[in-house]
């Protein structure tokens, strides 16, 4: 099956950049990291796997990621997961299978939780609610936490490239999108892959989802060797049956 490329304009003129497979329903759509884009190894992998089953699949990046326009010191939580609405709600067709990696994570949740798009079942790879406040902002020394408030921006060191901006608009806005402090309303089934050997999100945060969420169709599953990125052979193949069980 051929990968359709194109751009969206979401409304104001910025145009998000995205590839779609035509195919079968629920259709599966994966949303990125912070500061990723969707030519990653698990977009990649299910692009190849969605058009070996003949199932419909979309990928995209948010405004300032990718090939799409913008910037992405602009960017919010709440902003990225408006582009993601819009991107499915223009490019899909009936329920779909949101499968979110870290950042993506928090949007899908976001997404299903506030009824943007309809949703049959949900996948997080180290999903990270609630990761600008409990994961940046709780762990940054008051040096840092200065800057940000005084400048509007710190540059963060990265170990998979340049340094990347943290704006205080990102962490002034992710107060807004937190869910982890009250129970998450979720009835659709929940997929959780978690490595315990992630340096970026603890396993643990992966269990403190599991426990919020209100339905009953919820399972982690950890991978205890498993790091950040859950790219391995190993833990794509444990994707794609994920993905396939969920299917039915």
């Amino acid at each position: 099956m051929k990968e359709e490329t194109g751009r969206l304009d979401r409304g104001d003129g910025v145009h998000l950049a995205w590839r779609r497979i035509a195919g079968r329903g629920p259709g599966i759509v994966f949303l990125g990291g912070f500061n990723s884009d969707m030519t990653g190894s698990k977009a990649e992998f299910l692009a190849g796997w969605c058009a070996a089953r003949g199932q419909a699949f979309l990928r995209f990046d948010y405004s300032g990621h990718g090939t799409s326009e913008g910037r992405f010191a602009d960017g919010t939580i709440g902003r990225w997961a408006e582009d993601a609405a819009c991107v499915i709600a223009a490019l899909t067709e009936g329920p779909q299978i949101l499968i979110g990696s870290s950042m993506g994570g928090w949007i899908a949740l976001l997404l299903a939780v506030r009824r943007k798009v309809p949703v049959r079942a949900l996948i997080g790879i180290a999903p990270a609610p609630d990761f600008t406040e409990d994961l940046m902002w709780a762990e940054f020394p008051p040096a840092i936490r200065e800057a940000i408030m005084r400048d509007g921006v710190w540059h963060r060191p990265s170990e998979y490239g340049a340094p990347y901006p943290i704006t205080r608009a990102l962490i002034e806005d992710g107060r807004n999108q937190l869910l982890l402090r009250a129970p998450i309303a979720l009835e659709c089934p929940l997929r959780i892959l978690q490595g315990q050997a992630d340096p970026d999100v603890p396993w643990r945060h992966a269990l403190r989802i599991a426990e919020a969420v209100t339905g009953s169709d919820v399972r982690v599953t950890l991978i205890k060797d498993g790091d950040h990125r859950l790219s391995r052979e190993a833990d794509l193949a444990l994707l794609g049956e994920t993905v396939a069980s969920l299917l039915g």
